[in-house]
């Protein structure tokens, strides 16, 4: 059976999370647990930080919904919540919509193709 969440982070907006990113540790920290769940002691091992001030960070980064924290005995794991990155996208893609589509236009533009006919 695996341990449920300690604390179901709720939705929130894309200003929540462009602060919690805005410090460059704690975008460390997501990085560290990107692709596995890692206990508090090693992502504080990372860091010339103090404990507390590592504590702090990953309090921040659960506020804003980015991590997932479970506890496993009387260690907490944390890991990232993925989704909670959706409304910084849909906030950026109001600035970007047609990013891609300027993209091909300027890559067909610059290697434009040559029309092959069947032999």
């Amino acid at each position: 059976m695996t341990p449920e969440p300690e604390e179901l982070a709720v939705s929130v907006g894309p200003d929540a999370v462009l602060r919690a990113l805005a410090d460059p540790h704690r975008r460390q920290i997501l990085r560290l647990v990107q692709h596995a769940e890692l206990p508090a002691g090693k992502i504080a091992a990372r860091f010339d930080l103090t404990q507390q001030a590592v504590s702090q960070h990953l309090a921040v980064l659960k506020r804003a919904g980015l991590l997932a924290e479970r506890r496993e005995g009387t260690r907490r794991l944390y890991s990232l919540r993925s989704e909670s990155l959706e409304p910084l996208r849909t906030l950026l893609d109001e600035f970007w919509p047609d990013a891609l589509l300027r993209l091909k236009l300027s890559v067909e533009q610059a290697h434009p193709r040559t029309e092959r006919r069947p032999p």
